[in-house]
């Protein structure tokens, strides 16, 4: 991401958007790791359904953050 010139409105409010968009980019991650090891389609279904909703907030984090600059 750009480095701002001026201070975020909110700077809190930004921290918690990148802190979040690291931890749902690793978790998806992992998941998507640990996908070829699942052991049903149940499982693989669970994985699969946790990663879209990860991948959600993390899309909508970052459309936050990119409203802030």
């Amino acid at each position: 991401m750009d480095e701002r010139l001026l201070p975020a409105e909110d700077p809190v409010l930004e921290n918690i958007l990148k802190w979040t968009v690291e931890r749902d980019a690793k978790d998806v991650r992992r998941l998507l790791e640990w996908l070829p090891e699942a052991r049903s389609s149940r499982e693989r279904k669970a994985l699969l359904n946790r990663v879209r909703g990860l991948l959600a907030e993390l899309e909508a984090a970052l459309d936050e953050l990119d409203a802030m600059h």
